[in-house]
């Protein structure tokens, strides 16, 4: 059994500034253009009016509007395609997956060319490029479906697959594959369906690449979903699913694409990352938990019969106690009667049968009453056998001696007597050495921006052909901050917490020994942005000349790389020359609606909003 190998990242010392003293703000404008947004009707700026208060010439009921009616208030419709949860999306995946969803995509093979998808399906672009004669986002495709007829639907997205291809998804389980033409050139663009086809469930796509081999192109996208667990018996119920899609055409004088391949991961958190490598051999994800494949994808034109959603491998059977008794659940399969059911009780050993097969039968790691013991029929379909321990008070580590088919299931309530017995054996000072006047490390002299609560996150690499993980790298508490594309060619970079620092990781699967390499630092970032108790999404320039995060109304902060000084300047407190600064600007958006949607290029910052576009100037030496 091939066994992943445990790996690190190898950071570069000379892309590090151990004397780096902070950012500096700066009062200099930015200049900032904004663009109000069409939001598709007849009307132009406004739908219908709603609540009018009235006056002389006309009274309610008489069907005449006054000619200076007071107070008038109009609603107007939105431009942007929002999607809102649902009550049923109630967990923190569904927010991380879709109620954090950014809606301004940026076309990363055309520099300062930005998409979203409005309310009528339209996709609407905007390229810029004089800022001094900014036009209107224009449409340049547009989604055959109705959206709104659509209640349990996703947010509509878009991935830029390649300079002449984009996959698509309308929100509704269906994929879209779409020749472009060449983007940057407006003479050859159009954009064209190539291939549509309904998936399943609703999804979203988080990455695609396309890849061309002798005679055959084909797409790989990956596709992200949140759904309930079957078995809806710990947890949220809710798992999260990535699926691999491969779409080919393998006759050239054949226009029709179609899928030749579909694997499925399932984890129980939505990835930070998730990216194909470029060759589309290998898939990398960075992850709070891990992921694992639940179906190996065939050849579909040779298995059309093949059932293509394989069960994930459940535990055999659920059990919980408290300091009395204990619970064992059980899944029954379709079709099983009472008559069916056979359960034993012996003081130190139990014996269930199902339909004449045994189903579980072992020594119990303690005695319980042998009288007492009772077990009913769910009407779930679940089976529940109560047992009563002997020995009150006793924990027990396992059910049955030697058995690992079963899950135990902890309570919050054993959870806090556990924590209140264990209470004597730490401290709130953290001080080994009762008799030691100051300890070593107290936890209050912490800032709040240092303690990071979320457990250690990993990053994998899977190996497309045999669906197994073949490297593994325990982040441990180097959060996950944003990701950026560098080079549109190359697998997106992603950007991590070390220390104070904030680093920029590029990955390499052609790489085997340093798939990951360190290619810029944002010096002091990592400890900056964790004090932004409102942030909402984050990016850099390609290039690393700035970062830049916004929160969730209207502020934008950006930061710079540290750059030349024009003038003289020194340190008061170690009276030496500073030879650069880094600078910190804040802008300040005019609107009060939400931001859905934040893009970042070398020389500008896109900021989205239900009604509005906002460019922020950010390199005005160009």
């Amino acid at each position: 059994m091939e066994v992943a190998a445990n790996c690190s990242l190898r950071v570069k010392r000379p892309l590090l500034d151990p004397r780096f003293e902070g950012y500096k703000l700066s009062l200099e404008p930015l200049p900032c253009y904004q663009l109000e947004l069409d939001a598709g009707q007849a009307t132009g700026a406004f739908a219908r009016p709603v609540g009018l208060w009235w006056t002389e010439g006309g009274r309610p009921g008489d069907g005449r509007p006054s000619r200076n009616p007071v107070g008038v208030s109009f609603v107007r419709r939105l431009a942007v395609a929002e999607v809102k949860l649902r009550d049923d999306q109630y967990t923190l995946e569904h927010m991380h997956a879709f109620g954090m969803y950014n809606y301004l995509h940026c076309d990363s093979w055309y520099q300062d060319s930005v998409y979203y998808i409005d309310n009528l399906g339209r996709v609407m672009n905007l390229t810029v490029m004089l800022d001094t004669a900014l036009g209107k986002p224009r449409e340049v495709f547009r989604l055959p479906t109705d959206l709104t007829a659509y209640d349990n639907r996703l947010c509509a997205s878009i991935h830029f697959t390649s300079s002449t291809w984009v996959t698509l998804s309308d929100g509704t389980g269906r994929l879209y594959l779409i020749g472009t033409g060449e983007r940057g050139n407006s003479a050859s663009e159009k954009w064209e369906i190539m291939f549509n086809e309904e998936l399943g469930n609703p999804f979203i796509i988080i990455h695609s690449i396309s890849l061309l081999n002798a005679e055959e192109h084909s797409v790989t996208t990956l596709l992200l979903r949140i759904e309930k667990e079957e078995l809806d018996m710990k947890g949220s119920g809710f798992y999260v699913s990535l699926e691999w899609v491969t779409i080919s055409k393998k006759n050239k004088d054949d226009n029709k694409y179609e899928i030749i391949k579909r694997d499925i991961l399932r984890g129980k958190s939505v990835p930070h990352y998730a990216a194909i490598e470029p060759d589309g051999k290998g898939l990398m994800i960075v992850s709070y938990k891990s992921f694992t494949f639940v179906h190996v994808g065939q050849d579909l034109k040779e298995n059309q019969n093949e059932n293509m959603s394989k069960k994930i491998k459940e535990p055999l059977y659920y059990w919980q106690q408290t300091e009395d008794d204990l619970t064992v659940t059980i899944r029954l399969p379709e079709g099983i009667s009472k008559e069916d059911i056979q359960v034993q009780f012996l003081p130190d050993h139990i014996n269930i049968v199902l339909k004449g097969q045994r189903f579980l039968e072992g020594k119990l790691y303690s005695s319980v009453d042998q009288e007492s013991n009772t077990w009913i029929i769910k009407e779930n379909n679940s089976l529940e056998i109560f047992l009563i321990k002997k020995n009150e008070g006793l924990t027990w580590p396992e059910l049955v001696v030697g058995d690992k088919q079963g899950e135990f299931i902890r309570d919050s309530a054993q959870c806090a007597a556990i924590a209140e017995r264990l209470m004597h054996l730490t401290s709130e000072e953290l001080n080994p050495n009762p008799d030691k006047e100051k300890p070593p490390c107290n936890a209050q002299e912490l800032e709040e921006c240092d303690i990071f609560f979320e457990e250690s996150s990993s990053l994998c690499r899977f190996d497309g052909s045999t669906l197994k993980t073949t490297h593994v790298v325990n982040l441990g508490s180097n959060q996950y901050l944003f990701s950026v594309i560098v080079d549109p060619k190359e697998m997106p970079c992603f950007c991590l917490r070390h220390d104070v620092d904030a680093l920029l990781w590029q990955p390499h699967s052609s790489k085997q020994d340093d798939m990951w390499e360190h290619i810029a630092t944002f010096n002091a970032l990592g400890y900056v942005q964790a004090s932004k108790r409102d942030k909402k999404f984050f990016a850099c320039a390609p290039n690393y000349s700035y970062a830049a995060l916004c929160e969730c109304l209207r502020r934008v902060f950006i930061y710079r790389q540290p750059a030349p000084m024009s003038t003289v300047l020194y340190n008061r407190k170690e009276g030496r020359q500073v030879g650069q600064v880094a600078k910190q600007q804040v802008a300040s958006l005019e609107t009060n609606d939400p931001i859905l949607g934040f893009q970042a290029t070398n020389e500008r910052l896109f900021v989205l909003t239900t009604k509005n576009l906002f460019l922020i100037k950010v390199n005005t030496d160009n």
